[in-house]
């Protein structure tokens, strides 16, 4: 089962992309992120025609996520828990049937600039409510991730230039606390889990050439819980795929597992 996150950065505008790259490497699974979209404004029908169904959880003009699936989908959840207020639409999880089940966890987590301020208090916060669904899957016990752009750049080998980042709401050291305290609960990152070494990135800005010069970072990401990791079989970044017509600022990350 291969299972990835796009941040496609607005569907309508990036619908060739995305169905140029579903066509191409024809993931199971791909977990969206930024749709841009209301619910009924979503293109399905072209998705649909490839073979996938499509579960969305939409906003009109900003975030909104989705699941695109080849497989049966169940108990879908949209929003995450935590905070009844929150109109923001940035978490949608499902169960997908194959040979093995699998909890997936779809999420948008907060920019958080300019930080301090409040936007940086609800992406700390929203990053506490994360935390607390991270820890109800691990007592599921059931194979689980949590895919997608996590705007948190992990480490300074997670960013061409580290120290250009050093007071962004992606790389604060706040922020990275908040992260390792998710990660430490028991959590494997497939990409550092399989390709330990720097340069390798998710997000290039449109600006300057940056990936030209591969002046990038690297903010999406897949936690798996453990048996979920015992699972994976492969994992990479589809850098290829932002040297495209009209990209998105973010290329797919995507696992595979025996599942």
């Amino acid at each position: 089962m291969k299972i990835a996150t796009y941040n496609i950065n607005g569907i309508k505008a990036r619908l060739p992309a995305l169905l140029d790259w579903l066509t191409e490497t024809q993931p199971d699974i791909a977990l969206l992120q930024e749709i841009k979209s209301v619910d009924e404004g979503f293109p399905r029908e072209q998705i649909e025609d490839l073979g996938y169904s499509v579960e969305t959880h939409g906003q009109k003009g900003f975030n909104g996520v989705a699941i695109l699936s080849r497989l049966p989908l169940e108990d879908v959840v949209r929003g995450l828990p935590g905070d009844e207020t929150d109109e923001q639409a940035r978490w949608i999880e499902a169960t997908v049937v194959g040979e093995t089940a699998i909890r997936l966890c779809g999420l948008y987590l907060p920019n958080g600039n300019p930080a301090p301020g409040p936007k940086y208090d609800y992406k700390l916060a929203w990053m506490q409510r994360l935390k607390a669904r991270a820890i109800e899957l691990l007592a599921d016990e059931m194979p689980a991730l949590m895919a997608g752009d996590y705007n948190i750049i992990p480490q300074p080998e997670d960013a061409a230039r580290a120290d250009a980042w050093r007071e962004d709401a992606l790389f604060r050291m706040e922020s990275r606390t908040a992260w390792r305290r998710i990660l430490h609960l028991g959590f494997t990152e497939a990409i550092r889990a399989r390709h330990p070494q720097p340069g390798l990135y998710s997000f290039w800005d449109y600006q300057a050439g940056a990936y030209d010069r591969n002046d990038g970072i690297r903010i999406d990401h897949v936690l798996m819980t453990p048996q979920c990791a015992d699972l994976m079989t492969a994992c990479d970044i589809d850098a290829e795929y932002r040297a495209r017509d009209k990209p998105s600022d973010h290329v797919p990350v995507w696992v595979e597992l025996v599942a």
